[in-house]
């Protein structure tokens, strides 16, 4: 009973989380919730598992938490928001939401590396935010980014994270999601 109330509790502060900050943008022409609502939408309809459907509504929550401002790719800061929204989610879910989100910027700069067409179909913003993030990876980045277990979940986010950039989607809203982010936590806490 414990772990139920603790997973209402932590959804409840995501689901407050969005409501007070989900109308912030970063650069794209969507907010951060409609781009995490896009690309949940996305992991789901790819068939993709829970864990990776939680991870792709929540990829960019660092983004809502970081204090550098709307700005801080104009004012040339690398938040590391995959790093804070990892961090953060951590206190609730296992490394199969986690560890994703903390890959998926490097999957990215993976994706640039390997495939000059991903770049070519980058947005602006996306852009502007891969110079901060280090650019393409190098060859032996590519090999430690490879070898991490999460990695192939982190390149699946990506596309996600990548189709979720439609202004005006229709696509169903953050309490649709509200079990599925209650299990992952519920799965995290028995393991």
């Amino acid at each position: 009973m414990t772990s139920r109330l603790t997973a209402d509790a932590f959804v409840a502060e995501l689901a407050d989380l969005f409501a007070r900050l989900g109308g912030l943008h970063y650069g794209e022409d969507v907010s951060q919730l409609e781009h995490a609502l896009q690309t949940a939408h996305h992991a789901k309809l790819d068939g993709a598992p829970p864990a990776l459907i939680a991870a792709a509504l929540l990829h960019d929550v660092g983004h809502m938490m970081q204090k550098a401002g709307e700005n801080a790719a104009d004012l040339g800061v690398d938040t590391r928001h995959e790093h804070i929204g990892a961090g953060y989610l951590g206190r609730a879910f296992g490394p199969e939401v986690t560890e994703p989100i903390r890959l998926h910027v490097a999957a990215k700069r993976y994706r640039v590396a390997v495939d000059p067409a991903y770049l070519e179909g980058l947005s602006k913003a996306s852009l502007q935010s891969l110079a901060l993030q280090g650019g393409p990876m190098s060859e032996g980045e590519i090999a430690a980014f490879l070898a991490k277990p999460a990695a192939q979940a982190a390149l699946r986010l990506r596309g996600y994270d990548e189709a979720g950039k439609a202004p005006d989607a229709d696509v169903a809203g953050f309490e649709t999601y509200r079990a599925l982010l209650r299990n992952q936590i519920d799965r995290a806490n028995r393991i």
